[in-house]
């Protein structure tokens, strides 16, 4: 189990809608959000992975965005996971 959230970026249009992807490494394919969190709008700000399985320490992340209006930009990051 894995929550994961995020803000809209400051200049983002109403219609921006944004989808998260991880993966365990650079050799694995990538995962899309089981389950988004949305706001009122209906606009994903977060997500609920069930059943993770993470093998290493570091694991990559990658927000992006689209919307009819504006080029989004994209967030990824290699993020340092603990275990609990």
């Amino acid at each position: 189990f894995m929550n994961c959230t995020w803000q809209a970026g400051r200049d983002a249009p109403g219609d921006t809608q944004y989808f998260l992807y991880w993966r365990n490494s650079r050799y694995d394919d990538a995962m899309e959000c089981e389950l988004y969190i949305t706001d009122e709008n209906g606009r994903n700000m977060g997500c609920r992975f069930q059943n993770v399985k993470i093998e290493i320490e570091k694991a990559y992340f990658l927000v992006n965005g689209s919307s009819k209006n504006s080029l989004i930009q994209f967030y990824d990051e290699y993020i340092q996971l603990y275990k609990i």
